[in-house]
């Protein structure tokens, strides 16, 4: 077995029980955040918290893989989001439940970061799209089926199960970061050009902010970041208790029918990627998710929910490699670590404003308009970087 394929099998290995922990929260951390007795905001914001602990640790992240290795930053990461989760149970209160939720996305944001850095050591870039489509295709699937088990859970052991769920595996996810997957940072040391110097991390973050094609790729990343969390992890479930009527289990599956198509698409996808380059699938993917939203808008039968869970799924099967290949290809040499760190730091701004902002938005004019609001933002994103962002990588 190569290096690169030992060390791709045992992240998704990895990635696949953290972020099914992660999607088996999905349909109930609404609902639970919502006996607090707060507002759709103040609901928004145990989503948008999670999503804060993210993007502060983006380039610690990067830094701290950079310094100590990636497999010692995959396992604090891993261990932390348990710590979180745990928390998140014996919350009392609503504050306490918010620094519970921040501590378990600190972990979280350490453990996606590390992730995209070890892809980018392991991949050249006419193998990265399909290398990354693989595992976005497992982070994909893995939130995707989360809800079947978590609104089981929920429905039959009550709310807090799917928190006691995620812990397990989040411990589970260090555990093999500590034991099974294998160091690769001497594999970024040996891109760079000898006898060069990296600059200092201010340096380096000027040169990435200074190409238009990173930026846009990062508003791509930051626009759906802010829809998916503001909209399919705050909103929609919502929609399908309380306008739809469906039970906690119904929404787990309607959700889980778009993973498990998307995982279809996934692989496919990222051959593309590499066949026609980055921009062919990342303008595309994008409109095909903004439309997805207006579907869910206009939903009002579990056939309709479940089709638009359907499209929104395929939509990020397509597209799930292509932004993190464009930003990976921006990279100069030696500067993974700190164009991986800055990539997912500005995705993750979309974790933090998205169910904040989408939850004022239904508080003040309801549930549709936030979800024409999401669908507007990705159709701009879409157009702008159709219109100025360059192709990363254009094949042989």
């Amino acid at each position: 077995m190569t290096f690169e394929r030992n060390v791709l099998i045992w992240m998704c290995v990895l990635i696949f029980a953290n972020q099914l922990g992660f999607g088996a929260m999905v349909p109930s951390l609404p609902l639970y955040a919502e006996t607090f007795g707060v507002s759709g905001a103040a609901i928004g914001l145990a989503i948008g918290v999670y999503g804060l602990a993210r993007f502060v640790l983006a380039i610690p992240s990067g830094q701290i893989s950079d310094k100590w290795g990636r497999k010692p930053a995959l396992a604090i990461g891993g261990f932390l989001s348990t710590v979180g989760n745990l928390l998140s149970v014996y919350a009392t209160d609503y504050p306490e439940f918010l620094i519970a939720r921040f501590i378990a996305g600190a972990g979280a944001g350490m453990v996606v970061t590390t992730g995209s850095v070890i892809l980018a050591d392991i991949t050249t870039p006419a193998r990265r799209g399909r290398v990354i489509a693989i595992y976005q295709g497992t982070f994909i699937f893995a939130v995707g089926i989360g809800p079947l088990p978590g609104g089981f859970l929920a429905q039959n052991f009550g709310l807090l199960a799917p928190f006691w769920f995620c812990a397990f595996a989040s411990f589970i996810a260090g555990s093999i970061a500590l034991f099974s997957v294998k160091e690769t940072r001497h594999l970024a040391r040996q891109k760079e050009v000898k006898g060069t110097v990296l600059p200092p991390l201010a340096n380096q973050l000027k040169i990435l902010s200074n190409n238009i094609g990173f930026v846009l790729v990062s508003g791509i990343a930051l626009s759906h970041a802010l829809t998916r969390t503001g909209g399919l992890f705050n909103i929609i479930p919502i929609i399908g208790s309380f306008r739809i009527q469906l039970a906690y289990d119904e929404i787990g599956i309607a959700l889980a029918v778009g993973s498990l198509l998307g995982l279809l698409a996934v692989y496919p996808a990222g051959i593309a990627v590499d066949r026609w380059g980055r921009k062919a699938i990342i303008v595309p993917f994008t409109f095909l998710t903004g439309t997805s939203f207006l579907l869910f808008a206009m939903a009002d039968t579990f056939f309709w929910f479940a089709f638009a869970n359907a499209l929104w799924g395929i939509a990020s099967g397509i597209g799930g490699s292509a932004p993190a290949a464009y930003a990976a290809d921006s990279a100069p040499p030696g500067m993974n670590a700190s164009a991986m760190s800055l990539f997912r730091m500005l995705g993750d701004i979309g974790y933090v404003v998205g169910p904040i902002l989408l939850g004022l938005i239904v508080d003040i004019h309801g549930t549709d308009t936030a979800l024409y609001l999401a669908a507007s933002i990705l159709f701009i994103i879409g157009i702008l970087f159709a219109r100025f962002a360059p192709e990363s990588y254009k094949p042989d």
